[in-house]
């Protein structure tokens, strides 16, 4: 792996959109890396990819070299304590970071993976996510949950959003099998963060949010031609 200070394109392209009715702020870096293709090698021959049993993630996932995470959260950091305004004196915490690569087939899927998710209860609490596969690939879809019209979910909405699914699933059912990949009854797809090779996004991980699975071209193990991500997650907390 190369050093830190090699990793990451001089010449990124970042831009913040706001999305939504709740106008979240989403971090979009083009272009971010030198050499994405060191990155697939590196989980092609140094990686041992296993199921992820601490999360509902539909696939295996396997552990980021740290040089790349520290260089990531070196560029980054910054700008999100402005965008999301944390507090100075709030210190960043990595909880995870791995590669991820979807493998689970429609059919396997348990009913929590069949629906929007989010990360997380916590406002501090935040998604970095890597596309490095070189192919065309499904995007990232955002939702908004209709019977409460919420895109968010902190701790304040929790038991209201969650009464209110469960009332939603026991009257209407479980949502089909298969991906999330559409709006229906229940949840609204608003707006998308699109898959492009290289493209670096931040967003808040108690956003809803879930993978548009395309099948054919998502649901491979494949390091070189799956779907391969770089995860990391971070928390700004009050010292």
């Amino acid at each position: 792996m190369a050093q830190e200070d090699q990793l990451i394109n001089p010449s990124i392209h970042l831009t913040v959109k706001k999305v939504g009715r709740e106008q979240t702020p989403i971090i979009i870096v083009d272009n971010f890396s030198n050499d994405t293709e060191q990155l697939i090698n590196y989980a092609k021959y140094r990686c041992d990819f296993t199921t992820d049993d601490s999360s509902y993630y539909p696939g295996v996932r396997s552990a980021l070299p740290k040089t790349y995470v520290n260089a990531v959260l070196n560029m980054l950091y910054q700008t999100i304590y402005d965008v999301y305004q944390i507090p100075p004196e709030f210190l960043l915490r990595p909880r995870n970071y791995c590669f991820s690569l979807i493998s689970h087939q429609p059919e396997q899927l348990m009913m929590l993976q069949r629906m929007p998710h989010f990360d997380t209860l916590s406002p501090n609490y935040f998604a970095i996510l890597h596309y490095l596969g070189p192919h065309s690939h499904g995007d990232t879809g955002l939702f908004r949950h209709r019977p409460t019209n919420w895109e968010r979910i902190d701790q304040a909405r929790s038991e209201h959003y969650f009464s209110a699914a469960n009332a939603h699933i026991k009257q209407h059912g479980e949502p089909q099998a298969g991906y999330f990949v559409a709006s229906d009854h229940h949840f609204e797809l608003f707006d998308r963060i699109e898959y492009r090779p290289n493209r670096l996004v931040v967003y808040p991980g108690n956003l809803l949010h879930s993978v548009l699975i395309e099948p054919n071209k998502d649901i491979d193990s494949d390091p070189t031609t799956g779907r391969l991500t770089a995860n990391i997650f971070v928390e700004f907390t009050n010292p």
